[in-house]
């Protein structure tokens, strides 16, 4: 009998160049059904520094560092040549892990076959009206899409409005290794001993950005309000670390602060608490668009009280406690019954792990991946074979000239009126017929962002 041959699949993501993001990637190599080729920058620039992209020799996939030009912002990114060149190899589905208005997602929407299968992954969770070329961008990035991941319900919730009619969409979430983040009673005593703790009032913890959005100093002010025993510690780094260590200082070394952990380092941080705390807080312009540390915890054994903010109550479900993200008071009261109850934490320490390796483990989120994939694949097979010959034809030549980004045809796909825009002609495309956005463009995006001092929310996929 014949071997089956395992399918080809490529996935691409800037997130790639941080080395726990492919975790996912090993995983679905692990499954046996798919040969997995990895792409991401070889060098990026994220929120706390530089990263550089090093493929380790033992990972059960290939992983291809590809250079990258104007990566100052992730939404104007672009791959260099050689992922153009990969995208022209025989592949079974093309899978990009970049937000669909971004730069790099047209880039990859241009150059991946018509005949092969696309995938978008998504974390945006709140609705937005993007300037353009974003707006083009998301739009032609839709409508070559063959299916489209969803992180989280309020993503879902998000996306299937701006995707094409019937198209296959999914929630998947992220996931988390059981293995290494599991409950180990001798992480207490090794974090005790560097924090410089004996045994003594429970230990209430918090994972994430110093940032405000994270909530770090809402869950400073609740703990000034516990009337019982505590003790916190806070893990991250952020723009209100200063802040955060002049309120610490009221209590001594009942409160530590610790920065710089890698990611490799958190499960013993969180081994040590006993209660996580995530009390993130909706802005204008972001929501929590999962809280990996959420199941992080869970899988550690960790009792996890959260606010209502985004998706976090589709995360916690019943495994944890979730209250009000702007009630104070009602943050007191669940914390302070936590702390006072250690049967409850039990429950939920039990209740997390359960649902940390049922829902959230990689081995079953790479095979929601696979199954996925599977499912786009048969669907884009049904509806090519309902399509005559002519018209089979008639869709390649507009594939090629949307791949060559005739100008006229470009903007009647997209059924935008040519406009002009500060900075950028009017009739000039947005894209060039690489791929590429225009020098033009490009000007418009950086002069644009830097007078307004933002651009499009940042993704928070890395780390919540």
């Amino acid at each position: 009998m014949a071997k089956f041959a395992r399918r080809r699949l490529l996935t691409i993501g800037h997130s790639y160049c941080v080395d726990v993001n492919r975790r996912l990637a090993h995983a679905i190599a692990r499954q046996g059904d798919w040969d997995v080729t990895v792409v991401g920058p070889a060098h990026f620039r994220g929120d706390f520094g530089w990263h550089t992209l090093r493929p380790d020799p033992s990972e059960p996939c290939a992983v291809v560092p590809v250079p990258v030009h104007f990566s100052r912002r992730v939404q104007t990114l672009l791959y260099g040549r050689r992922l153009v060149e990969l995208l022209k190899e025989s592949w079974d589905l093309v899978h990009c892990w970049e937000e669909p208005y971004v730069a790099a997602a047209a880039q990859v929407a241009c150059a991946a076959s018509r005949d092969v299968p696309l995938v978008f992954a998504t974390f945006q969770n709140i609705t937005k009206r993007y300037p353009p070329p974003f707006n083009w961008i998301e739009r032609y990035a839709m409508s070559r899409a063959d299916g489209v991941i969803a992180f989280g319900q309020t993503v879902f919730d998000v996306v299937a409005p701006r995707a094409r009619r019937n198209i296959p969409m999914r929630v998947i979430p992220p996931g988390v290794d059981i293995e290494q983040f599991s409950p180990d009673a001798q992480a207490r005593a090794r974090m005790f001993a560097r924090y410089g703790w004996s045994d003594g009032p429970p230990v209430v913890g918090f994972v994430g950005r110093l940032v405000p959005e994270k909530g770090c100093l809402l869950l400073a002010a609740v703990l000034d309000q516990l009337t019982v025993p505590w003790r916190a510690v806070f893990v991250g780094s952020g723009g209100l670390e200063a802040e955060l260590r002049r309120w610490s200082l009221r209590y001594g070394d009942r409160v530590r602060i610790e920065t710089h952990v890698s990611h490799d380092e958190v499960a013993q941080h969180l081994g040590a608490m006993d209660v996580l705390c995530a009390p993130s807080q909706t802005t204008g312009a972001w929501r929590e668009q999962f809280g990996r540390m959420l199941i992080e915890a869970f899988a550690c054994g960790v009792p996890v009280l959260a606010s209502d903010s985004g998706e976090i109550p589709y995360v916690v479900g019943n495994a944890g406690m979730v209250v009000s993200e702007s009630d104070r008071a009602a943050w007191v009261h669940a914390l302070s019954g936590l702390l006072s109850d250690p049967g409850r934490r039990a429950d939920l320490a039990e209740r997390g792990r359960r649902r940390a390796v049922a829902s959230f483990s990689w081995p079953v989120v790479a095979r929601q991946h696979a199954e996925f994939f599977d499912h786009v694949i048969g669907s884009r097979q049904r509806a090519t074979s309902g399509l005559s010959a002519p018209n089979q034809e008639q869709n390649a030549e507009r594939g090629a000239r949307l791949a060559r980004h005739d100008d006229r045809e470009y903007r009647e796909y997209l059924r935008e009126e040519p406009r002009s825009q500060p900075g950028c002609p009017a009739r000039e495309p947005a894209l060039d017929r690489r791929g590429l956005v225009t020098d033009a463009a490009a000007a418009a995006i950086v002069s644009k962002t830097a007078r307004a001092g933002r651009g499009p929310a940042p993704l928070d996929e890395t780390r919540s």
